[in-house]
């Protein structure tokens, strides 16, 4: 049956386990990936390989992840119920995260439908779909951005979450609760994790760090949000996916609580916990962080909010610290530094592979 669950993580010296992660070429599903095949156990990897960005960065983290000798791959959608079905029967998990989904808060403005699509029947498809197989654990990925309208700081998992301000913070709460249902109906032990905002190599051109050093390279101006008052509860990707194969090994049971801060269920083996490091970053910092590491300032234009964002977004992680023993802790400085020496050498790769094409 694979490695024992122990209550800090997979623990140390445990048998390989056969995980089926969702999103593999996606910049978290990615890293994750990585960090479980080089402990040794099984990643059957499950995406789609959407554009919402360049498919050339997803179809790259892939390709590192394909030079592993335990990765399998299937390229399909979560909507193609017989892909799944297929896919997870040849992955027989023991643990599933699932971490595919449509993200976002400004696109969701845009094309709204690719939410109501991806998260919301994508995530029921994989719920359903896995449930034959039986795991011992189910994660799934939420988001901050679920505590919407809420004014208390720091965002405790136990605030209530019903004051969503965009469709993507809706879906995801949608998430969490088909999540619930289904660990009550079919008593699969299930963990919901919030993202506050990652940061790292391999990131998503869609998010500011990667925007910012992107065009603070080309010598563009960067457009500063909220006149750059805004704060993020800022987290290394290194630090979360450490976070993440910590949880892993935590399986909720219904009522059994470690705390008053405890988000367990009282009736079905599910629980949510915050991955942050609990220290927000205002968003000049973060834009003076990047100018020290790319070595050049910016241009800045300023503009107001815009509809959807959270002002601030601060976590509550005493009850990731009670269950994995961690909290996310490395420095900014550090993950821009290597985001940035990252950043050049894919660029300079893509660019060298663009002037060798036929």
């Amino acid at each position: 049956m694979g490695g024992a669950l122990t209550s800090r993580g997979l623990g140390p010296g445990s048998q390989a386990l056969r995980f089926f992660i969702t999103g593999t070429a996606g910049f978290i599903g990615f890293h994750l990936a990585r960090r479980l095949l080089e402990d040794g156990h099984e990643v059957f990897g499950f995406d789609g390989l959407t554009p919402y960005y360049d498919v050339r960065l997803k179809a790259a983290r892939n390709g590192e992840l394909l030079g592993h000798a335990g990765y399998a791959f299937t390229e399909a959608m979560l909507e193609d119920r017989t892909a799944l079905d297929t896919a997870v029967a040849a992955a027989r998990p023991e643990v599933v995260v699932h971490l595919a989904a449509q993200a976002g808060v400004r696109y969701s403005l845009e094309n709204p439908q690719s939410y109501l699509s991806s998260n919301l029947v994508g995530t029921f498809n994989l719920l359903d779909a896995v449930r034959p197989a039986r795991p011992r654990h189910v994660l799934v990925a939420s988001s901050s951005s679920v505590y919407g309208g809420n004014a208390k700081l720091p965002f405790a998992e136990t605030d209530r979450t019903d004051f969503s301000v965009s469709l993507y913070a809706a879906s995801k709460r949608a998430t969490e609760a088909m999540a619930h249902s289904a660990a009550h109906l079919n008593g699969m032990p299930t963990t919901c994790f919030r993202f506050f905002t990652v940061y790292g190599p391999w990131g998503r051109p869609d998010m500011a760090l990667y925007k910012f050093v992107d065009a603070i390279e080309a010598g563009r101006p960067i457009e500063v949000y909220g006149e750059g008052r805004m704060r993020r509860d800022a987290t290394d990707v290194g630090d979360l996916v450490e976070a993440i194969v910590r949880l892993a090994g935590v399986a909720p049971k219904a009522g059994e609580t470690v705390g008053p801060f405890d988000s367990i269920s009282p009736v079905a083996p599910w629980r949510v916990v915050n991955i942050a490091g609990g220290r927000p970053v205002e968003l000049m910092a973060l834009i003076e962080t990047i100018e020290r590491a790319v070595g050049r300032s910016a241009l800045k234009t300023m503009l107001p909010m815009q509809p959807g964002d959270a002002v601030e977004t601060y976590a509550d992680n005493r009850l990731l610290e009670a269950l994995t023993g961690v909290v996310p802790k490395t420095p900014l400085e550090q993950t821009v530094a290597e985001f940035v020496a990252w950043y050049r050498a894919y660029r300079d790769s893509e660019a060298a592979s663009r002037a060798n094409s036929p």
